[in-house]
């Protein structure tokens, strides 16, 4: 079995799809797409970032769900195996809910604008932040973020030792500091200010409430893996009320891939820029064909590779 992931915030750069452009046209038409229901030219933001924009929130969200969905077009255009299911990382849950035609992307493109931008007002500038703590469990995290006076939670279950918190910055700070004091002294202060997936969100999603609602929604045509419950919504009223608990609840990555595991997937391809999914299915799952397929090569490399053991799995 086929899952494909689609990854979000973070994996961002400049110059992402150069490569795969140059060699696939459906690429630029795909960002076109998504530029009109943005209102930004997002191929111009993803390659040049003349604005310095393209790390901040509000357009960073457009262009990755861009990404993501070039990809996966690209991936199907040569002929590349259809997955049994779709999982998106965070923002990435937009793209896998394009790539299963439960949403248009120019729709889609417009949401996460305003989502992006929506997060970014709803916390002044340096007054929230996010960290990936690293070699702990979800039970010593839970149990230093609930003693400290402040809003800070576990923001993304990414894998076995790899938990982001998130919340007002004073109260990191400190959770940071009382994990250190348990031992735990592995941590990355992240270069974000918008403490995703925390209750400083709550009132975002009741602002994009409107906004998803508004948009032409169809039943997925490929089963999604929702972040918020880490199961398969089929029901789009059931898509769109997860959408939202999304903005303000943690992202259960790593409870996502167990169960795909469980199910019988041990296939992933990463259709977009970079390779932190990549990572992050193989330190769940050791066993785990986990592929990235944002440069030619990769796609390339796996598309023959599995449809060369597709035929194996078959004689």
């Amino acid at each position: 079995m086929l899952t494909m992931i689609f990854p979000g915030q973070g994996s961002q750069s400049r110059g992402m799809l150069a490569a795969m452009a140059a060699r696939h046209a459906s690429v630029r038409q795909t960002f076109a797409e998504a530029s009109e229901g943005a209102g930004i030219d997002l191929w111009s933001l993803a390659q040049d970032d003349p604005e310095g924009q393209l790390n901040q929130t509000e357009f960073t969200q457009p262009a990755l769900l861009a990404s993501d969905v070039a990809v996966w077009r690209v991936w199907l255009e040569t002929d590349g195996a259809r997955p049994d299911a779709l999982a998106g990382h965070s923002l990435g849950e937009y793209a896998a809910l394009v790539a299963a035609q439960a949403l248009e992307l120019a729709d889609a493109a417009r949401l996460v604008r305003a989502r992006g931008r929506l997060m970014q007002a709803a916390v002044p500038a340096g007054s929230g932040a996010m960290a990936a703590v690293l070699g702990t469990d979800m039970e010593t995290i839970t149990s230093v973020c609930a003693a400290i006076d402040g809003t800070v939670v576990a923001a993304n279950d990414n894998a076995p030792g790899q938990i982001v918190i998130g919340g007002a910055a004073a109260a990191v700070e400190r959770a940071l500091e009382a994990l250190a004091a348990r031992g735990v002294r592995k941590a990355i202060r992240l270069p974000v200010s918008v403490p995703s997936h925390t209750p400083l969100m709550r009132a975002v999603a009741d602002d994009l409430q409107a906004a998803i609602d508004a948009c032409p929604w169809k039943p997925p045509s490929i089963p999604v893996w929702q972040n918020e419950s880490a199961r398969v919504e089929a029901d789009v009223e059931a898509i769109r009320r997860t959408l939202l608990a999304q903005i303000y609840l943690p992202v259960r990555w790593r409870e996502t891939i167990e169960a795909l595991v469980a199910a019988g997937c041990l296939r992933f391809g990463e259709a977009g820029p970079g390779k932190v999914l990549t990572g992050l299915v193989k330190r769940i799952h050791r066993e785990a064909d986990a592929r990235a397929l944002g440069e030619p090569d990769e796609l390339d490399a796996a598309r023959n590779d599995w449809k060369r053991t597709a035929g194996e799995d078959h004689q």
